[in-house]
């Protein structure tokens, strides 16, 4: 398992889809790209998805390599692996980052999300989330706090890291 995506940021985006990525998000592509030398120009995997995928997923090549993997384990011609298959090598853009430390995001990826002037960046872990601001406060940012207010006051969510029962038994 190689560095973790961490933090969040807001980065504006300008008319030719191009965006800067957080610092220490580049630090991490550059970790998880086996070919790239530091301070280069890192590749990585941008998903896109379906049309039920509101926000773009950028993959380390570290992290796309152990997902495929996973897919190819799978049994040949069955349909969760021409699912996943669709999904990850079909809905995906290859992209690497520039000399100035940005990406550019075609206007297909942008136009799937609605992405305009701004762009909200999430660590997600091994990869990292592009999403429009205004859809991940209303989207993602109330499904957080909607869990959290369903939690006693008191209740220390790193008790999951134990495998400890949600309080109430349900797993939400």
């Amino acid at each position: 398992m190689g560095r973790r995506f961490r933090g969040e940021g807001h980065h504006k985006v300008d008319t030719k889809g191009r965006v800067t990525i957080p610092a220490s998000f580049r630090r991490v592509l550059e970790a998880g790209d086996p070919s790239c030398h530091p301070g280069g120009n890192p590749e990585l995997v941008i998903v896109y998805g379906d049309h039920r995928r509101n926000y773009l997923e950028c993959y380390t090549m570290e992290a796309i390599d152990e997902v495929d993997a996973k897919i190819d384990a799978m049994p040949r011609g069955s349909m969760e692996r021409k699912m996943l298959q669709r999904l990850f090598h079909g809905q995906s853009f290859p992209t690497n980052v520039d000399e100035t430390g940005r990406l550019v995001l075609p206007a297909k990826l942008r136009n799937k999300i609605g992405l305009e002037g701004e762009a909200f960046f999430i660590a997600a872990g091994d990869t990292f989330q592009i999403w429009k601001p205004e859809t991940y406060d209303t989207e993602e940012l109330a499904k957080t706090e909607a869990w959290l207010d369903d939690l006693p006051d008191d209740f220390d969510p790193l008790v999951y890291l134990d495998g400890a029962a949600p309080p109430g038994g349900s797993g939400g």
